[in-house]
């Protein structure tokens, strides 16, 4: 077990983190052995994460059309899904064990189902929030249904919809761990196997750290994908800073103007007699 050594604590925590960075250096991969190392289990980890949210969105998709056309039918696929992940995530991956083998499907299907419970109400609540008037218009122009759900509604649902796949794809990502206790898991296997178990936590750090990184770097192209996918929303942002700014110049043009800034003119002009209760 690495440990924070010496009688000065900073350089202990500096030797600390460089026995730990050495040993990531080290074990990041080795040439003759692929499977060996961080490099093959983060690979894993990535491979696992993202298969499982691409189906849960895959199947989030239609299913949420479907609640949002038939009212009566999203309550109780609601409540399947909230039921589906209330099983804890070990004992489902057993469960999958006899069917499925150590293959990913094993970490895939259940991470996939949790998914669910992220996304299909931000699927549906985004399909809802598609204002009446605006589908109505979509309708007056002869759209037809698959039409007007591609490019009218779909549109108006991404920011609710991305919104909830950032949150699932963080979770999922921190989930795969878990897999590593059925010889799965990518950065899991780090942690567990070469971390709690030997007692060793170079490992730990370095898969926490790894997890961590990922899960940004994820949320951050989802970000920029939300950003490329709605770019009326850019335009509002742009004019409301045009009109923030406009507002703001036309303040700092009346304090020039009279030297007295805008607050202090508009008590001026209602008099001392008409201030407020609290004056």
């Amino acid at each position: 077990m690495i440990a924070v050594e010496g009688g000065n604590g900073a350089l202990g925590v500096w030797e600390w983190i460089t026995r730990v960075t050495e040993w990531g250096v080290a074990n990041w991969s080795y040439p003759d052995e692929p499977n060996r190392g961080i490099w093959p289990r983060l690979l894993e980890h990535m491979r696992l994460a993202y298969l499982s949210i691409l189906i849960g969105l895959a199947v989030a998709l239609p299913l949420g059309l479907a609640c949002a056309r038939w009212g009566r039918l999203y309550p109780p696929v609601l409540t399947g899904v909230n039921v589906l992940y209330a099983v804890p995530s070990i004992a489902l991956f057993f469960l999958m064990l006899p069917y499925t083998g150590f293959s990913d499907w094993t970490a895939i299907v259940p991470l996939s189902l949790y998914t669910l419970v992220i996304l299909l109400p931000n699927v549906v609540d985004g399909l809802r929030q598609v204002p009446d008037h605006v589908r109505q218009a979509a309708v007056a122009m002869g759209f037809g249904p698959l039409r007007r759900l591609l490019t009218v509604e779909m549109p108006v649902a991404v920011p609710v919809v991305i919104a909830g796949l950032r949150v699932a794809s963080v979770a999922t990502i921190s989930m795969v761990s878990v897999a590593s206790l059925v010889g799965l898991g990518g950065l899991g296997q780090l942690i567990l196997s070469d971390g709690f178990r030997r007692q060793f936590d170079a490992p730990i750090v370095v898969g926490i750290v790894l997890v961590v990184l990922l899960a940004f770097v994820t949320d951050a192209l989802l970000v920029v994908a939300q950003y490329l996918l709605t770019p009326w929303n850019r335009g509002n942002s742009g004019s409301g800073r045009a009109r923030r700014s406009g507002r703001s110049r036309s303040r700092q043009r009346a304090v020039v103007a009279t030297g007295t800034p805008v607050g202090a003119q508009t008590t001026a002009v209602r008099g001392p007699n008409q201030a407020t209760a609290g004056e």
